[in-house]
């Protein structure tokens, strides 16, 4: 049996928190109904299928790079390095290993980049989920203590709320600022 696993990323374009990807093998046995791009699902689907996906796959893992990680590299290798730690952090090797969008970051593994995987391949869709429910649940999280952002609303990317937050209150730790509004703010 071939071993793919899907890779995709949530959070490259918000001001603030981790870039977070997901790895997931899943198993040909147990399929999950329903899966697609995250983005093209509601809010409760994703967390109806979040648990499935984790219960069912073969093997699943996280992967992110830090606000601080993206402001020293950059998104793009944050997004490459979260990516590498995601399929190193599986507990089964995969045969190959299929990432959306349009590359793969330099690594062993055999691999391809599939623009709009995620509605494609189960696999990359299932990644898009975990990835999306975990950096949500952050956002969440990080609104708790910081409800002045109006982190539940956006996500931490940079609409007219955040960024007259952002004007009034000054940038926070877990703020990107190698980001133009977040250096913008920090001036």
């Amino acid at each position: 049996m071939e071993l793919i696993a899907g890779v995709d990323e949530v959070g490259r374009g918000p001001l603030v928190g981790d870039v977070v990807t997901a790895a997931v093998i899943l198993d040909p046995t147990k399929p999950i109904e329903g899966l697609t791009d995250s983005k093209k699902l509601s809010e409760k689907k994703r967390n109806l299928l979040f648990p499935l996906i984790k219960e069912r796959a073969l093997a699943w893992s996280i992967g992110r790079a830090s606000p601080k990680e993206i402001d020293e590299i950059n998104i793009l290798h944050a997004t490459m390095l979260a990516m590498t730690r995601a399929v190193e952090g599986l507990k089964i090797q995969p045969s190959l290993v299929r990432v959306d969008g349009n590359r793969c970051p330099n690594w062993t593994y055999k691999s391809e980049a599939i623009v709009k995987g995620d509605l494609l391949f189960a696999e990359i869709s299932a990644a898009s989920i975990l990835a999306k429910v975990t950096r949500d649940k952050e956002m969440l999280d990080l609104h708790q203590t910081h409800p002045e952002y109006g982190f539940v609303d956006h996500k931490g990317y940079p609409t007219k709320q955040h960024l007259a937050a952002l004007s009034l209150h000054g940038p926070i730790s877990e703020h990107r600022f190698s980001f133009k509004p977040v250096q913008l703010a920090a001036q």
